[in-house]
């Protein structure tokens, strides 16, 4: 479906991401890669669909890296198509604990990295009237939890930018929607369940539970390849006129 066509996925290189990448490559999209971590085994990954895939190290804190990772795309695979913004760090605090330099560093990455990557890849979506961005949010983007303060601040914020967006290519060819995932078993996430069980003696199957049970109602991980089957869907002529949507994954998080 997605022949011909090329993907930016930022921090594509494990997790959410790289799931991401995978459904799009499946589909024959051509990918630029993007993250920190091993690079040579999700590559392998990638071109294992029969696509060409090509990395960049692109610091999303950074704008002229972002350009330069556009670039890249540009010069190596004639255009960004589809565009998804996925990188995301998290830090934990109250408000009145939080430092301000992670604050910073969470909005950076979070939110103004989106920013700069589709103002970026926009122009050259409009010169050939089609496009996709895809703003990988969180169920954060539409509730909140205590001490996350930059994180939902950032998450909310890209859910104003997805609308946004959305609003000023309402006419043309390009889309933008973001996706809203709860909790999605990732190795980050897969920290948080050993931190639990190790901190109150449990099994991780118990942790697991614990973590669920405060927050998802299906009482069950989102996974990456159904946060992938959703990106292609978004990506397809089906999805022609879903145009500013925040869409959540999230078990019935929100729905509470």
């Amino acid at each position: 479906m997605l022949k011909g066509k090329t993907a930016i996925v930022t921090g594509s290189t494990s997790g959410i991401g790289l799931g991401l990448a995978k459904a799009l490559a499946a589909q024959g999209a051509n990918i630029v890669m993007n993250g920190f971590g091993d690079i040579e085994g999700p590559k392998a990954e990638i071109a294992a669909f029969g696509v060409k895939v090509s990395y960049h190290g692109a610091d999303m804190s950074h704008p002229n890296e972002i350009e330069a990772m556009v670039r890249h795309c540009e010069t190596t695979f004639g255009a960004v198509d589809i565009l998804v913004n996925n990188a995301g760090i998290q830090h934990v605090a109250r408000v009145e604990n939080f430092p301000p330099e992670r604050w910073n560093a969470v909005i950076a990455i979070n939110l103004s990295s989106a920013f700069h990557a589709s103002r970026f890849a926009l122009p050259g979506m409009l010169a050939r009237n089609w496009g996709r961005i895809i703003n990988v949010a969180s169920v954060h983007g539409l509730v909140a939890s205590a001490e996350k303060s930059a994180y939902v601040a950032a998450k909310h914020g890209l859910v104003g930018l997805t609308k946004v967006t959305a609003l000023e290519n309402a006419t043309t060819g390009i889309t933008c929607n973001a996706i809203c995932p709860g909790w999605v078993l990732t190795p980050l996430v897969q920290k948080q369940v050993d931190a639990k069980a190790a901190a109150l003696g449990i099994s991780n199957a118990e942790a697991t539970k614990l973590l669920l049970g405060e927050k998802e109602p299906s009482m069950q991980f989102t996974t990456p390849e159904e946060l992938g089957a959703l990106a292609v869907f978004l990506c397809s002529s089906a999805a022609n006129n879903v145009r500013g949507v925040a869409w959540n994954m999230d078990g019935g998080w929100a729905a509470q």
